[in-house]
Parts: structure tokens; sequence; C-alpha cells
């Protein structure tokens, strides 16, 4: 008899942990699992991504209220819901000036509105071998299903989140497992909560190789890129931790120093978009760095660059760090807390200073040593990057 999964993300807009999902759900074995997929909100490019295989359970609508506008809320009749947020936003501004947070009160105001929304939103009826919750809101299946076994998931590195740590651990205790996704991870995870070590088990990001190369295959856009520059990728969301500012200033630095035939392209968006195009604007990066958009396939991008870089300010484990290694390309990442887990330095890419200037620095080194690009390439050529083994990790958990 096959036994049930259930896996629950809040929506499938485009992102590395839907993107890892994504390939986790190519790799699982549906002879011998039924998977259900709750997602809170039917909506993102990546809905059309998702297996066949995979039975995408009905939107229930009380579960779609974590993220919208709150306007959006009241129309709908979610009111204990838009007031459960508003006191949450209130109480978490309080906590956030006491502790004179840098990133304010957002990250807290989501925890204390996820954990009591939660009791409001209806609980699902099927019983279930193992839930494994991918990504934040973890509540729902803490609260609201049954299961034999319960793992949730982490996919970043908790020394740099500034949230409420009490209410994080009284939601984590509720997981009989806790999947960090590099060692790196679980070390800055467990300097938050010791308490926890028992739980953690390491499964690393599925990564799909046949399937990325597949994807890569599409053709782009006619006038996309110019074929006669240096072309650097970045896929990432639009967001300050991303570290695309310093991009632009690496870049701007460069074209003073004579390099005017590099160019940078973006995949992602967010947020930070018009800050991010106000920087682009003040540097004089226009026609230089340029923002592609939200693309829910990054890989023909990918493919077509001459270096991929990182310049992130933190991450837990960046997934297409390890899919432009797939696609056979030389990486740059900046030096985050957990860079060495992702690429030994000088063999399988580089690891720059965290800083426009150590970008700036390490770009040229690459731009101007074919023989250091060509050496990272032959290298990645032969590994291995397919681990679907890492699914047996979740098997075993069931046995």
């Amino acid at each position: 008899m096959k036994k049930d999964i259930l896996i629950s993300v809040y929506d499938m807009e485009i992102g590395g942990i839907e993107r890892s999902l994504i390939n986790m759900l190519e790799g699982f074995d549906y002879e011998k699992y039924n998977v259900d997929l709750l997602i809170c909100s039917h909506q993102g490019d990546f809905m059309k991504l998702i297996p066949s295989q995979v039975n995408v359970l009905p939107e229930i609508s009380k579960y779609t209220v974590f993220r919208k506008p709150l306007k959006q809320c009241i129309q709908e009749g979610h009111y204990a819901a838009t007031l459960i947020r508003i006191l949450s936003r209130n109480i978490a501004l309080v906590k956030a000036k006491r502790r004179k947070l840098q990133e304010g009160p957002g990250y807290i105001q989501m925890q204390l509105a996820s954990k009591y929304t939660s009791y409001i939103i209806p609980a699902q009826k099927k019983m279930y071998h193992l839930t494994i919750s991918y990504a934040w809101p973890h509540d729902i299946l803490a609260n609201k299903v049954k299961a034999h076994k319960k793992v949730a998931w982490i996919h970043t590195d908790y020394s740099k989140l500034e949230i409420d740590n009490k209410l994080d651990l009284a939601v984590w205790n509720k997981f009989d497992y806790i999947a960090s996704i590099s060692e790196a991870c679980t070390e800055s995870f467990l300097k938050q909560y010791p308490s926890l070590e028992k739980k953690i088990t390491l499964i690393e990001n599925i990564t799909s190789p046949a399937f990325i190369k597949n994807m890569a295959e599409e053709t782009l856009p006619p006038g996309e890129f110019d074929n006669d520059a240096f072309k650097i990728v970045s896929v990432g969301r639009l967001s300050y931790v991303k570290g695309f500012d310093m991009a632009v200033q690496a870049l701007k630095t460069l074209h003073y120093k004579g390099f005017s035939q590099i160019k940078w392209y973006v995949v992602g968006y967010g947020g930070y978009e018009a800050e991010l195009k106000e920087i682009i604007a003040q540097h004089g990066m226009q026609d230089s760095f340029i923002l592609l958009g939200k693309k829910a396939n990054p890989y023909p991008y990918i493919k077509k660059c001459d270096l991929y870089v990182q310049p992130s300010r933190y991450e837990g484990k960046a997934v297409t760090v390890t899919e432009a290694q797939i696609l056979g390309k030389p990486v740059l990442i900046t030096n985050y807390p957990t860079a060495p887990s992702q690429v030994e330095n000088g063999v399988d890419g580089i690891i720059c200073e965290l800083s426009p200037e150590g970008i700036a620095k390490a770009i040229k080194m690459l731009y101007e040593n074919y023989e250091l690009r060509n050496s990272l390439v032959n290298h990645i050529k032969d590994q291995d990057y397919s681990n679907s083994s890492e699914l047996d990790k979740l098997y075993q958990i069931m046995a």
C-alpha cells in the first residue's frame, strides 16, 4: 500500500525555495508514495511546473490571507484574520523598537499573524504518514494537519534573522524532524536553538540535472542579450539581502577601469525593484546593468552567460549556484557565512570579499583569466550534481 505524504508551501511564485520544491517533486518515487501538495494561494508561474503525479489540493480561501493586502482581506470577508494581522503589526512594532531591529517589525509581524491565524482556519481531515512544511507558514502543518510524523524545513542562515526566537521555538517543537539544507544552516540554527539538536537532519536541496538541462534548451526572445558583451547573470529575488546594490557599484567600478564590455543581467523581481532602479540610474548603468524581470525559466539565461554571480549578503544555500554549475558555468559568490558549504574556493567556484570592491576585483580576475574560468568549468563537468538519493532520508523517516 502506498504511503501518503503532504507537502505545504504558501504559493508557487518564482523563487529559490519554490524552485527547489519543483526539483524535489520531480524526484519522488510515485510508485510507492501518494503526494498531496497544499498550496495556500494557488498563484505563481511555477504552478505549471508541478509534476502531473502530484495531487494539488483545492485552494481554501481562509488559507490565502497571510500575504494578501488588508483591503483585499476585508473585501473577501476575512475580518478575523484582518484584525489579527493589524494587532500583530502593532505588537511587532513595539518589539522591533525595543530591540532596535534593523529590518523593522516584518518578520515578527509574520510570526504573530501566522500563529494566531492558524487557530481560526479549518483543519485538514486526512491523516498522513508524513507531512512536510516546506516553507513558511509552518503553523498550518503544526496545528491543522494530522500525521504520524511531521517535518519542517530550514532554508536560511538563522544568524541573520531578526525574529522572536521564543515564538519560533514553540513552532519548531511541534515537529518531529527539522530538515536543514546544509551543515552551515544547521550550525547557525542550533546556535539559536540548541535544545532542538536531536530533531535536525541534513537533507540537501534536491537537484535534477536532466530537468534543468532540458529547460535550458528553451529559445530566448531575440535581443535579450548583447552577444558581443561579456555577460554576467544573476538570478534571485530583488531584495536588499541579495546584494544587487553592491553588484551595481561593482559594475560601475569595472566600467571606470575600462571594462565597459561587461554587462550584468538579473533575472528576478521583488519589492526592492524601484530602489534598485534608482541606484542603477544614479550610477549611469541603465544600459549595462539590466533587470530582465520575472522569468519562470531562468535556465536559458544562465546557459548563455559567461559568468554566474551570486552577490548576496546571506544565503542558506543558493539553489541557482548549483544550477549554474550543472549548466557548466563558472560561478562567483560573495563570502556570506554559508558560502564555504556551497563552493570550494578556487576549485568549483570563487568566493570573494562581501563588498562592491571585492566583487569587482574578483570579476576582473575571472574576466582576464580565461584559464581560471576554464579550470572551474572543467572541474564542475566532472561532478555528479544529481542527488535524488537525498529523498531516501525522507523515506527512512516513514519506515
